[in-house]
Parts: structure tokens; sequence; C-alpha cells
């Protein structure tokens, strides 16, 4: 086995969260083997975890209920020790709608007047078709919209509809009345609906959180339990609009209350989020892609965000597209990586927060779904696609944590990292070619213990879209077979047409790498080799391994 090249401390998983473990030591070995002990592998942190710990893809899909779906331990973990009151919520609420709409929503009013059965259309709902993108135009008895390859669908569980992917959620009402009784004449019988597999490949996908019912419908090559994790992520998505505790109390109130109501104009979110899991491996892997930069520009970076610290920040992101560059902590406050991908998709689901700081508030439903956050959003330079985003937990605090941003631009200049990143956004993505091995055309690599991930830039000859697509298909395929529930996978070697791949999960990491139909398997288990030194050699690079805290 080859030297050494770094020595660590040893970690353990207590409560499913990372934690120091005193007196312990575990060796960094430049080759990685299946054997490698977690927290040793390549891109594991050195210093501790930025994210609540999440051992396997099989922790993330794992059922829940109810409250206790909102309220894991590693959720209640930030949680304040007075639990936010409904008058509280309602005014964040109405903050946030005024954001995403323009237009203010008092929660409170709204379900006075539906329960007096007053309720008059909304300023949303009057505007909803100018806020959505046109998918209600599209007829749901037309043979185009039966050919989408993936539907989605939302209702409550009083068979209201909420949420559809394509066409209008009004011309399908029907449609997810009749998911409702599949879902209630199974319940009746003492058991439960998960999936459906019918002809020519479709499967349908029930994930039920009460009080609403997720369903999708897809002719893809994701397994049942990637796509239930899929539905998981827009259920998460609802509840950062809403908060799990107003979501309960609304329908509380009222069982057959229309959720559109309220959701108005945050289409283009979830929307958006379907996009992103379609085309960003961060979804699949669910993990966290950081930004390639040095070592000593990122920890530059760091420093500078957690000098320019408030009482009040818990979280202080750099972000740019959907890349981390940087993320600073309060001690013993872990992220979850679902949370980050949900701030990541509210950022770019719109354009206005380039146009100045924004003060909105935010509910991260993994960390504690009973509450907003507040956070300034804000980008450092309107030509640099650099976004900074500091969390919160006092809805008064703007001016202080505007400031935060003014003296961390500040320590930036002073320490003349700007013109570092600057030349790092220019190149977001590294070139396959920079690892060496000839036929290898594209690896996805994560990291369990960190969270984070890396792979290169999706290059030739996958230029078309649809080549790109087919491309994280067959990652999906691999993906699968690898999480399978009943038979799961350690070593997968697939040969096709067009483009040979191996997958390679361990305790400690997972590896999946696409590579020319002329190679054989004997050079792939070479190229593994070869490929493991080369992230090694480029890990503080490739990923944050010291994270810091406040």
């Amino acid at each position: 086995m080859a030297a050494d090249v770094h020595k660590k401390k040893g970690w353990e998983v207590p409560n499913g969260s990372l934690a120091p473990g005193d007196g312990q030591h575990t060796e960094r070995s430049e080759s990685p083997t299946p054997g490698l002990a977690q927290g040793t592998e390549p891109g594991a942190g050195q210093e501790g975890a930025m994210f609540v710990h999440t051992r396997s893809y099989e922790d993330l899909t794992s059922p829940e209920d109810g409250a206790a779906a909102a309220r894991s331990p590693e959720e209640r973990r930030g949680e304040p020790a007075e639990p936010t009151s409904m008058e509280q919520i309602s005014k964040d609420f109405s903050e946030l709608s005024t954001q995403l709409t323009g237009m203010a929503l008092d929660l409170e009013e709204e379900m006075r007047q539906s329960k007096e059965g007053k309720l008059e259309p909304s300023p949303q709902t009057t505007r909803r078709d100018s806020v959505l993108s046109g998918k209600e135009e599209e007829d749901v008895t037309m043979d185009a919209w039966r050919m989408h390859r993936k539907h989605v669908f939302v209702l409550s569980e009083a068979g209201k509809p909420v949420y559809s992917r394509y066409g209008s959620e009004e011309a399908l009402s029907s449609t997810m009345g009749v998911m409702m009784a599949l879902v209630s004449f199974l319940e009746a019988e003492k058991n439960a609906i998960r999936s459906i597999h019918a002809a020519d490949g479709y499967k349908v996908v029930f994930v039920r959180r009460s009080p609403l019912v997720l369903v999708a419908v897809a002719r893809t090559r994701q397994s049942e339990q990637e796509i239930a994790h899929e539905l998981l992520y827009i259920y998460y998505q609802i509840l950062s609009l809403l908060t799990w505790t107003q979501l309960n109390h609304i329908f509380q109130q009222k069982q057959n209350y229309d959720l559109r109501r309220l959701l108005a104009g945050s289409e283009r979110i979830t929307d958006n989020l379907l996009d992103l899991m379609a085309h960003d491996p961060s979804f699949l892997m669910g993990a966290v892609r950081c930004l390639p930069l040095a070592a000593s520009v990122r920890d530059a970076v760091s420093t500078s965000l957690q000098q320019a610290k408030a009482k009040s920040l818990v979280f202080s992101i750099l972000l740019s597209g959907n890349q981390l560059v940087s993320l600073v902590r309060k001690k013993d406050q872990f992220l979850h990586p679902i949370d980050l991908h949900l701030l990541f998709n509210l950022i770019s689901s719109s354009s206005s927060f380039r146009e100045g700081e924004a003060w909105t508030p935010i509910c991260l439903p993994k960390f504690n779904s009973s509450g907003f956050f507040h956070a300034h959003i804000s980008y450092l330079e309107q030509e640099m696609d650099l976004c900074l985003l500091l969390v919160s937990t006092d809805r008064e605090d703007f001016f202080t944590v505007s400031d935060c941003k003014r003296r961390f631009q500040e320590r930036l200049r002073r320490r003349g990292v700007h013109h570092a990143l600057q030349e790092a956004l220019r190149t977001p993505f590294y070139s396959v070619a920079q690892v060496g091995i000839p036929d290898l055309r594209h690896f996805i690599y994560k990291s369990k213990s960190s969270g984070l991930f890396t792979s290169p830039e999706i290059e030739a000859p996958y230029v078309r879209e649809e080549e790109k697509e087919r491309l994280l298909g067959l990652y999906q395929y691999l993906h699968s077979r690898a999480h399978n529930s009943s038979r799961p996978l350690k070593n997968i070697y697939f040969t096709g047409p067009h483009e040979n791949l191996l997958a390679w999960v361990t305790s400690a990491f997972e590896l999946y790498i696409c590579y020319s139909p002329l190679g054989t398997k004997a050079g792939a288990i070479s190229a593994v080799n070869k490929l493991m030194k080369w992230i090694r050699k480029e890990e503080d690079r490739l990923f944050i391994l010291t994270p810091q805290t406040y």
C-alpha cells in the first residue's frame, strides 16, 4: 500500500451526527480500498462535519411519520426552546408571500373567511395565470401531455389538488380524486400503497406525508426508492414555504382547504426543483458539490466569513450556481444537504436576488420545520456569480446582518483573494482530461462522511442535452441497483453500446465512472485506482476539508 499522506482524528457516529472521537487515530491512505474506514476517504473533513451526517442513501429515504418526519433529533438540534407562535409564523409567511408574488396574504384572515364560507378568490389566485410559466395551457387530454416521462402530483388527504408538474390542477382534480381513493381503499384494509408497476416500464409511486399525498408517474431508469426520494424533496419544498406547524394547523382547521391559495406564485420554485433533479447529480447522490478552488483561497474566504459574524447568525453560506464555495456554521449546529439543496433552488428560481439585498423568511425543514429563520440574500457584485446567504434567528436583525456582508467583503479585499475568486468562476468545472486516464469520460465520487461529492464537466461525446440526460439516466440505474432495498450491490460493471460504466460502493465512499465502450473490465479496475489517487491528490481543491465554525 502506498505511503500515508495525512493523519487525522477518527470519527464516531453517535445519534446520527458526526462528533470527534477522543484519542482515536486513523490513517488517510493514498490508495483507498473497500475496507477504508469512514472519515479517512478522499474528501473527508479533517476538522469536523458541516452537515447532519447521513450514513447512507437508505437513511435519507427511510420511512417517516407525521410529526416525526419534521422533528427528528437532528432537526430539533437547532429548535428554539419556546415553540414559534402561529401569530409569528403567520406574519413571516405573509412576508414570504410578498417576496414570491408581490402581494401580501393574511393567513389568519384567510382561515377565518374559509371557516365562515366567505372566501373570495385571493389576489394570488386571480394572478395565477400571470405568475405561472404557461404550464396551464397544456391540455391534459392530449397525447403530448401523456408523453412526458415523469408526472408529479400533490394532493391533500381530502383529495383536493395542490400541485401538478404539467397541466392545470383544476383539470386534473378527478384524476387526483382517483389517486386518493386508491390510498384510502388500501388503508381501510390496514395496508398502504407504495407503488404500482404497469406495462411499458411505467411506475406509479406514492408517498404519504399527512396531510399531503404525493404521487409520481414515471417511465425512467429510476427505482421506486429514488422516485420516492424526489417526492420527499417536493414535500420538503412545500414545508420550506409554509412550515410543518402551519401546514398542519391549516388542515386541522379545515380538512378540505384548497392549499393552492397559499402556494400560488411559488409553482415556479417547485418546477425549478424538478428541473434541477432531472439534470443535477447532487440530488441523486444526496450530497453537495464544491466549486474547485485553491485551498488557500477557500480558507481565506471561510476565515473572512467566520470573522464577519453576528450574535443571531446560524449559517453563513457562499455559493456559486449550485456549487458551494464556503459554509460557516454556529458551533453544534449542523445543516442537512436537503436544506442546502432547497436554498440553492430558491436562489436559482428567481433573478430578483441580483437586484439588491433581500431579507426573506425561510424554513429549513430538515433543521427545524416548526418556524422561519430570516435570510439575508445578496450577490457580492452584479457581474460575479457569487451569492451570499446569511441565516439569522432574529427577524429584526437586517441591518446588523447586512453589516456582516460589508465586513466580509472588506476582509476579502484585505486578504487579496478577490481576483482568485474571479479566476475560479471563469472555470467553475474541471475537465476529465486533467485526471490523465485516456478512456475515462466522466465520473461521480462522493465522500460519505463529509456529504460532499465531485464530478467533472460533462464533455464530448455527451454534447447534446439528450445525451447528457441519457448519461444521468445510466447513473440513476447503477445507483438504484447499488441501493436496492432487497438486494444491494457493492460492485457493478455495466457494458452498453455507447459506453461502459462501473459502480463501487463502500462504507466510506461511492464512485461511479463512465469510460469508452472499447475498454475492458481489467482496464476499468486499473482506472479506478488511478482516479482515486488523483482525487486524493486534488482533495484540497475539490472539497472543504477544514470547515469553520463561529
